[in-house]
């Protein structure tokens, strides 16, 4: 089978296509053959060895897929060969087949397609995780979701509005606002136009907000603190600017906010079974039509690069999603 493997640590261009061995299904392994993969960011960080999951040279990138499962290990109780099946694999979608544990998959409902079932796990898990448990936003609440108009941005304001709060989408170009409207936002920042905390305290008559998803960090993560409301919830996800930043802690005394980390990764493996009625929940929403995995562009194979540096230069609005097998 081919795969794309990360054979030495370096930019997107680094990687290469080969033939590998197929991998072989035990236990409590599914082998699925892979239709479709979804591009994350931290797939643009653990090829550099920016990550904290650090995999043993060479490896295939690529931490979420959508196929059809070709081999069972001798306990699945939950699954057959010929399922579609959608799921996390940490490392190893961008590749023809692929072992993922049983408890990291999800059948992909009825006329749902591989692309919208690769783009779906990891962003709306994530963003459902940190509103509901680590949050646990209130109908009413006024949220603000930084980056709103990526992947994981967009997901966010459809879940906020599903979840009965007031949107407000918060992004660098009028073409990305307008993506993040069409998901529901209620209201918008131009952060290349107006700064972040006068636009808020503008937008909630100097209340301030909520709830912050932070997805970003730099220099937004402190304007964005400094625009929290009392007893507000600053949402840490990820640091797409490339800046880890460095929070001045008076502002948690000032504001009387929390600043709450959301590691989605470690929390499905600490806590499976509230992992899992979340999916079943986010499946409800789906099938409701309250939720909508919005795929911007699907690359073929050969063109992973140009899929990563979507990411990498923040083009991409939605999902990114690399076609793998036929």
């Amino acid at each position: 089978m081919k795969a794309i493997l990360c054979k030495e640590y370096g930019p997107a261009e680094t990687l290469v296509i080969e033939d590998v061995p197929s991998p072989e299904a035990n236990g409590r392994g599914v082998k699925v053959r892979v239709k479709a993969a979804g591009l994350n960011f931290p797939d643009t960080l653990i090829i550099e060895n920016k990550y904290q999951i650090k995999p043993t040279l060479p490896f295939s990138p690529g931490g979420e897929m959508a196929g059809e499962i070709i081999a069972v290990g001798d306990k699945i109780t939950r699954f057959k060969v010929g399922d579609r099946v959608a799921g996390l694999t940490g490392y190893g979608a961008f590749a023809e087949e692929v072992i993922v544990p049983e408890h990291n998959l999800l059948p992909i409902p009825e006329g749902m397609s591989d692309e919208k079932a690769a783009a779906f796990t990891m962003v709306y898990g994530t963003s459902y995780y940190a509103l509901k448990q680590r949050a646990n936003i209130q109908s009413g609440e006024s949220l603000l979701v930084l980056g709103a108009s990526g992947g994981v941005g967009l997901a966010t304001v459809e879940l906020g509005k599903a979840m009965g709060a007031r949107v407000i989408a918060a992004a660098s170009s009028a073409e990305k606002l307008e993506v993040a409207k069409a998901a529901g936002a209620d209201e918008l920042i131009n952060y290349t136009e107006e700064p972040l905390k006068d636009a808020v305290k503008r937008l909630t008559n100097s209340k301030g907000v909520d709830v912050v998803y932070d997805p970003v960090g730099g220099d937004f993560t402190e304007q964005a603190l400094r625009a929290m409301a009392w007893n507000g919830r600053h949402l840490i996800v990820g640091f797409a600017a490339g800046d880890i930043p460095k929070i001045p802690a008076n502002l948690t005394l000032l504001k009387g906010c929390s600043v709450v980390g959301v590691f989605w990764g470690s929390f499905t493996q600490r806590e499976p079974e509230t992992s899992a009625q979340n999916m079943m929940e986010l499946m409800k929403f789906y099938a409701e039509g309250k939720i909508d995995p919005q795929v911007s562009e699907v690359f073929e194979f050969e063109d992973y690069a140009k899929a990563l540096g979507a990411l990498t230069e923040r083009r991409a609005t939605g999902k990114v999603v690399l076609k793998v097998g036929c």
